[in-house]
This record gives structure tokens, sequence and C-alpha cells, in this order.
């Protein structure tokens, strides 16, 4: 299968995706839009951060490639293709399917549309925008994002973020024990994640004696997630409108990186 752009899936790619498109709905007119150049189109889109008015001629309409990214994103297909991915992802990484521990950072971010909802200040890092709270795996695979105004607090958002993960199901079931940074100390924290989420709330502090970048364990992981996530142009600042379309924008970032990392294991 020839390729136009450098996002686009491979014919192995594809082979590994096409089982997780939802079908047609039944009734009506039969499908004809081709799914392979839609989701070329929405990688391209994330890839290089484009406007989807400004989607190339030779992918579907723009308004048709949009319909079935904001279908996906409503009834929770980018997640649920996002979940199978990791587990197979994990599997040939010798793991088990469902992680047994997990860490948890936040990531905030500028935003590039005044239309946006939900923006806030984070006087930490001194950004106007966004933050994305992310929960990761030990390799780095994303267990669950969730997009807030930038003023939310580390700790208010990973409340929220474990409340979703301990009903996210089977997938997260062995989930027992989470490494944070600093910013996620305290007693009140962990024995709130205990009591609600069942949770082991460890927080990893790097050494006040060590001057310098340094590398803190456990940690590094899910602040290499996000540089995956910065290789997606659409990532480097937050143009969504909806904070729920900026979710699932991360999951397809992901998605695309588990495909292609698939693919070279077959």
């Amino acid at each position: 299968m020839p390729t136009a752009y450098d996002s686009d899936l491979t014919t192995l790619q594809w082979e590994l995706l096409e089982p997780l498109i939802p079908a047609a709905k039944p009734g009506g007119r039969p499908r004809t839009t081709d799914m392979l150049s839609v989701l070329n189109a929405i990688f391209y889109l994330v890839v290089t951060g484009c406007q989807w008015r400004q989607l190339p001629h030779d992918f579907p309409c723009w308004s048709t490639v949009y319909s079935y990214f904001r279908r996906w994103r409503d009834d929770g297909t980018w997640v649920h293709i996002n979940e199978h991915l990791r587990m197979q992802e994990r599997v040939s990484e010798d793991r088990h399917p469902s992680p047994s521990a997990a860490i948890c950072d936040a990531q905030s971010v500028k935003v590039g549309n005044p239309r946006c909802h939900s923006i806030g200040f984070d006087g930490g890092k001194m950004v106007k925008g966004r933050k994305r709270h992310v929960l990761v795996d030990t390799l780095g695979l994303v267990l669950m994002v969730m997009v807030t105004a930038a003023n939310i607090s580390d700790q208010r958002g990973a409340k929220i973020l474990f409340w979703k993960a301990r009903r996210q199901g089977a997938s997260l079931s062995r989930l027992v024990r989470i490494w944070a940074d600093a910013g996620y100390q305290g007693q009140a924290l962990m024995k709130w994640v205990m009591d609600r989420s069942q949770y082991v709330l460890e927080v990893i502090k790097r050494s006040d004696n060590l001057a310098g970048f340094q590398v803190v364990s456990k940690r590094w992981i899910v602040e290499r997630t996000f540089g995956w996530l910065l290789w997606s142009r659409r990532l480097n600042k937050d143009y969504e409108v909806l904070t729920r379309t900026a979710e699932a924008l991360v999951y397809v970032a992901m998605i695309r990186l588990m495909v292609r990392r698939l693919a070279q294991e077959h």
C-alpha cells in the first residue's frame, strides 16, 4: 500500500486497527466512506497540527472525517482502541495485560484557540491554559487522561483521575500502586486515595542534595510519555474548544504510537 504522507498507516498497521473500527449502523444507506482514509486524515491532523478545514483534498471531506472523530470520541471508541492496543503492547513486552502499578503526573499547556472552554492559570508553571492529568503504566502507555483548566491542582485532578480509573473495569483490575511526585504529597490525599479508590499512593521525591537535572526513579517514565505526546504538533498547544476533544486527541496520538510499535513486532 503506497503512502502519500508519513503519517499514513501501512498495510500491517491497518490490519491491526481495522477490526477495532465500529461497524456501520444497521439500516439506511450502506457505508461508502473508506475508513482507512478517515484514520489517515485524523492521524495527519494530529501529527502535523493542521486545522480540520485545512485537511488535504486527497482525504475525505473534512466534515466527514470530523464527524467520525466526534462520533468515536462520544461513544468511547478511542478509549477502547487505546485500551486494546495497550494490552497487546504489554503482552508483546512479556507483561500482564492489566498493570499492577502506574505513575501519575500533570502537564500544563497553553491554549491556541480563544473559544476554548475551561481555561485557568497555573501559578506554579506560570502557564495560562489547560492541564493534562495523565496516568501511565510502567511502559509509559496511557491508562487514563483527563483535561482540566490549568488552575485545577494536581491533587484535585488526581482524585477525579483515580476515581475514573477504579471504574475502568477489567483492564485496570490489578492496579494497586501509583507513584507520583512531590506535588501529590500529604496524608490527606493518601488517605483519600486508599479509602475511595483502594490504591496505594507513593510519593517519590528528588534528592535536595543534588543540583541540576537528575533522573528520578519511576517518575521519568511519565515524563517520557509527555515527550511522546509532543511529537504530535496538535498537542504542543491545546487548540480544542472542548476538553473531551483534547482528551480524545491524546488517545489518538498514543494509538498511533502503539500501532507502529506492534506492526514492527510482526
